[in-house]
């Protein structure tokens, strides 16, 4: 397999993450409350709770790809770790634009619905930044020690966001504790950092890997989630005492959906093996502009945009304006993805009329 080609598999990850975040949120949004505590609207958010770890597993998959990158380059360690500061900071800077932006529009469309409180708001952009931010110490480290270290911090964020829920930090600043406490609402270090940490381990791993030697390594990493999914149950964690949630903030959660991830990303990479995944894919094309996707989609959905049709809507029209929403993020990735080569294409006519140096 080509070079180019082994990361394929990470964009079909990212697109089907786009995919359920999209259904999910719809549903979220727009389905009548009373048909709540039916099947398909649990189905729907069940499916929708995954997203969020696989796209914080990914950007630890990227961050360890930027840390190898500026290590084979013959970087510092202070280099690199300015390097990573710099991707945190990117993510930061997007993070607080998304929430400007959404501020700004909820002031012209609803004047005095959106507090100004909610420009601090910890979502998952702001988690990214924030966990990469803290764990961009680790590019100091060489390849083999940041494998090790990372596994074991994502451990140990893992393990200790139920003892974390339980400090009293109620005199800390509010934004301040969404950044660390586990919560519903929120995206707190605890616990949702450690897929970033494992992901980083992963990602370092594979930069480990020669092309024969990936076949082989990529079904030891589907018996591993496999064995994380559904050995992850028969952990004891009696000794937290009320201090655990399973659904908040238990290790045997993350777990689960880190074994769930590993198994996507081997199905994900034994399909880009065959020849109908070398062409063009609308899946993959989420994945690839996922961050527009995201940023669209959630003045969209959560917006004033339809607001006609909030929790108004029967499970039959919900998914319809689900598929409609798929549609339209698509066509959005297309019209971008046509804008780009477009301007590629200029670029490329321009630079024979530049003159040579020395003239």
């Amino acid at each position: 397999m080509k070079p180019a080609n082994r990361l394929l598999y990470i964009d079909w990850v990212r697109g089907l993450a786009a995919l359920t975040m999209l259904q999910g949120h719809v549903f979220n949004s727009f389905l009548k409350i009373d048909l709540r505590s039916k099947g398909p609207y649990s189905f729907s958010q069940f499916l929708g709770g995954m997203p969020p770890a696989i796209f914080l597993f990914l950007t630890g998959v990227t961050f360890a790809f930027l840390m190898d990158s500026q290590e084979r380059k013959g970087a510092g360690g202070g280099a690199r770790w300015a390097a990573a500061l710099k991707r945190s900071g990117f993510l930061f800077a997007m993070a607080f634009l998304f929430r400007l932006q959404l501020w700004v529009f909820a002031l012209y469309f609803s004047p005095g619905s959106s507090p100004w409180t909610d420009l601090f708001r910890v979502d998952i952009l702001n988690s990214m930044g924030f966990g990469l931010g803290v764990l961009a110490v680790l590019a100091v480290f060489n390849r083999a020690d940041r494998i090790r270290v990372s596994a074991v911090l994502g451990l140990w964020i893992a393990v200790l966001a139920p003892l974390v829920s339980q400090l009293d930090l109620s005199h800390w600043p509010a934004f301040v504790r969404d950044y660390l406490i586990p919560s519903n609402q929120f995206f707190g270090f605890f616990p949702w950092a450690a897929f970033v940490a494992f992901g980083l381990t992963f990602g370092t791993l594979l930069r480990c890997l020669k092309p024969p030697q990936f076949n082989q390594s990529m079904q030891w990493v589907a018996l591993a989630g496999i064995l994380l999914a559904l050995g992850s149950n028969y952990i004891p964690v009696t000794f937290y005492g009320a201090a655990v949630d399973f659904w908040l903030n238990s290790p045997v959660l993350v777990l689960i959906k880190l074994g769930v991830i590993l198994v996507l990303v081997t199905f994900a990479y034994i399909w880009t093996l065959q020849p109908a995944a070398q062409s063009w894919s609308w899946v993959r094309t989420l994945g690839t502009n996922s961050l527009l996707v995201y940023w669209v989609h959630i003045e969209l959905v959560y917006g004033h945009w339809l607001g006609f049709w909030k929790e108004n809507l029967s499970v039959a029209q919900t998914t319809v304006l689900a598929v409609g929403v798929v549609a339209l993020m698509v066509a959005l990735c297309l019209i971008r993805s046509h804008f780009g080569e477009m301007r590629r294409a200029v670029m490329a006519w321009r630079r024979p009329l530049e003159p040579a140096p020395g003239e």
